[in-house]
């Protein structure tokens, strides 16, 4: 499973909530009729009945789901694609989740630590490293300059001291 989201809150009270996308278009989710859902037990499948794109959010209505009572069970809850079913990465373009993990290590053989996540910053998706600190580095190409999933492992331009 690819995390693509998470379930922010229910949305009105006819069993709808907003979903806070991960992918780089706001609608992406919406190429996929069939959710998962993280839950205690691993993994629920949601069919998506109803949806809308609400600014930067998602608006979505679950099969099964018809009061705000049962979308608010939902909030909280990761919304994931089954990996065989997402396309294959362009050239030189990563999926974030084959990312976390990674180690981190400078152009001077230095370790940074791992890739904790990311996040979106508004200019540039920003790596979260944790090492004997947590580093904040822009996933741009001045700094990341090779990633190897092979061999799990980014390689960047930054200093010990930054």
């Amino acid at each position: 499973m690819i995390v693509m989201g998470r379930v922010s809150a229910p949305f009105g009270v006819k069993g709808w909530v907003k979903v806070q996308p991960y992918t780089e278009s706001v609608d992406s989710l919406f190429r996929y009729p069939e959710w998962w859902l993280a839950s205690a037990g691993g993994w629920d499948a949601m069919k998506v009945d109803e949806k809308a794109v609400h600014g930067q959010v998602l608006l979505v209505r679950f099969a099964g789901m018809d009061d705000r009572n049962r979308a608010a069970t939902l909030k909280g809850r990761d919304v994931a694609i089954p990996r065989h079913q997402l396309p294959d990465a362009d050239p030189g373009e990563y999926y974030w989740a084959d990312l976390i993990g990674l180690g981190v290590e400078n152009t001077h053989g230095q370790s940074l630590g791992h890739v904790e996540r990311l996040f979106e910053s508004g200019a540039n998706p920003v790596l979260v490293v944790r090492g004997n600190r947590e580093r904040l580095l822009p996933f741009v190409d001045a700094v990341v300059k090779q990633v190897d999933l092979e061999a799990g492992k980014l390689l960047v331009e930054w200093e010990l001291d930054y």
